[in-house]
């Protein structure tokens, strides 16, 4: 419930991992899916059109079922070695976001896809020039010796690769 207030405060999303069912109760935006969790059909009818439902992709394949099945948005990844997950799919690496956002294209999928895995500043330029939409970070911000120095570093190589 505080988190709610906060991302209310600072004009955040609120996206709960994995439990449907409390996304109702909590005033969240919506939910993130793993490959194991509910499918995203099944959420889509749960919650109906007003709920953002993301999914977690590692192949072209697991993107194109998010998209037929409703998804909003896809997290891809993940992009290296991360201690912050436990069972790993394969890695994707440079190469991998490349061809995957290329069959996406060529298929008409347009859904926003964010990278994670084990993403750092030193990869974030490179990895935007994939064709992502995004990226999401969690432990090069927790590993960071000043959290909001690292962020707001982050936050200019973004907007230097924007412009």
């Amino acid at each position: 419930r505080e988190i709610e207030k906060l991302c209310r405060e600072y004009g955040a999303k609120f996206i709960l991992d994995d439990h449907v069912e409390l996304v109702r109760e909590l005033n969240a935006d919506g939910v993130h899916l793993g490959k194991l969790d509910m499918p995203v059909a099944e959420a889509r009818r749960l919650l109906g059109p007003e709920y953002l439902i993301g999914a977690t992709a590692n192949t072209f394949e697991d993107i194109k079922r998010g998209a037929g099945q409703g998804a909003d948005y896809i997290g891809l990844g993940p992009f290296r070695f991360t201690q912050t997950k436990r069972n790993l799919s394969p890695v994707l690496g440079l190469e991998g976001y490349r061809t995957i956002m290329e069959r996406c294209r060529n298929a008409g999928i347009a859904l926003p896809v964010v990278a994670i895995g084990g993403i750092t500043a030193a990869d974030v330029e490179n990895i935007l020039a994939t064709g992502v939409t995004g990226i999401a970070l969690s432990g090069a911000l927790l590993q960071a010796e000043n959290t909001l120095e690292e962020t707001q570093r982050i936050i200019n190589i973004i907007n230097r690769t924007k412009q």
